[in-house]
């Protein structure tokens, strides 16, 4: 295989582009246009790329739409870069089939890379958040489940990560950013910034907070800004009111003045509605029982988790989970589904 990767790197670097149940559509498009406005603006081929599904088959997007595949794990042709796109239940999708082509390789050379929540494979492979190789880079939504199953990650808030073979986007338009910093890489920075201008977007660094900008903002929200990510910091274990406010040298008093005048609650509301969201995200991505949810957020009891979260979403937790998992699953092989329900139909005529 090693002579084979040599002999493919003398071609245009092809990417290997694989497409996980639920991906994230924008993210693809983004990257597969980025290498084929580069190819048209050079007038030549620069880039190739393939979309992999595991079976050759098509693949259903977290927006619904399907897309076909190129080719499978078995007829893929040996890439340069591979790249995992992945969206929802990463770690169920992630089969042992995938984990060893990321391995190989990775083994042999290949830069092996994620979008969206893609760096649970890359992790499951044991290529990111390892002792050797702690930096990992998922979307801010997924970061505290990434943490609980990969307790020797380092999450890095940023929107790309590139480096020692890795190429790590948050999803979205970081996906874009990561894909013109790779075309610099190999093709120079004039070229990257031709398809940047060309998709109209101005080339962000990536060591670019994810939920953040560079433009300077007011003290009171900048104290606001402290307060969240106080709070995001310390779901499990909340903190008190009076540690708050001393953490952002205030008073308590004041503490609730800003946070009334800026979040239209006071700040043990905004610290519940903070939590429940982080617990949402649990049940979105994984498969952690309500029980473990409910403590990793910061509640002593799962009844009371459930009435909190009832409270704000308007259904409980196993409701929530059980109505986006049926959502989710009905989109799997859904020719098989069809078969078995028109199985169940009567006969025309009887």
């Amino acid at each position: 295989m090693a002579a084979d990767l040599k002999r493919s790197t003398q071609s245009p670097p092809t990417f290997l582009l694989f497409l996980q149940p639920e991906f994230p559509l924008n993210a693809l498009v983004l990257a597969v246009d980025a290498l084929r406005i580069a190819n048209q603006n050079s007038g030549r081929e620069l880039f190739r790329w393939m979309l992999v599904s595991e079976t050759g088959g098509s693949v259903r997007a977290s927006n619904g739409m399907w897309l076909d595949a190129d080719c499978s794990f078995e007829t893929m042709p040996i890439g340069t870069h591979y790249l995992v796109f992945e969206g929802n239940l990463p770690t169920q999708h992630n089969s042992p089939k995938l984990l060893n082509h990321l391995r190989a390789a990775a083994r042999f050379g290949a830069t092996v890379g994620s979008a969206d929540t893609g760096g649970f494979a890359l992790a499951q492979a044991g290529l990111v958040g390892t002792a050797d190789a702690p930096a990992a880079v998922v979307h801010w939504e997924a970061t505290r489940t990434f943490q609980e199953v990969f307790q020797r990650a380092d999450i890095v808030d940023q929107l790309y990560l590139i480096g020692n073979g890795r190429a790590q986007s948050a999803g979205g338009v970081a996906t874009l950013d990561m894909m013109l910093d790779l075309i610099a890489g190999i093709s120079g920075e004039a070229l990257a910034d031709e398809v940047a201008n060309a998709m109209v977007h101005t080339r962000r660094p990536m060591t670019q907070p994810q939920r953040n900008d560079s433009t300077p903002r007011p003290e009171t929200e900048t104290l606001a800004a402290r307060l969240v990510a106080k709070m995001e910091q310390n779901l499990d274990f909340p903190l008190p009111l009076e540690e708050l406010a001393e953490d952002l040298a205030l008073s308590p008093r004041t503490l609730s003045r800003l946070c009334q005048r800026t979040f239209g609650e006071s700040p043990m509301r905004l610290y519940l509605r903070i939590r429940i969201q982080a617990a949402r995200n649990f049940l979105f991505y994984e498969e952690f029982s309500i029980g473990d949810v409910a403590i990793a957020c910061g509640f002593s009891y799962p009844a009371v988790f459930s009435r909190a979260f009832k409270k704000q979403y308007g259904q409980t937790p196993r409701d929530f989970r059980e109505h986006l998992r049926r959502n989710q699953f009905s989109s799997l092989r859904p020719e098989i589904r069809r078969l078995a329900r028109d199985s169940k139909e009567p006969p025309l005529g009887a």
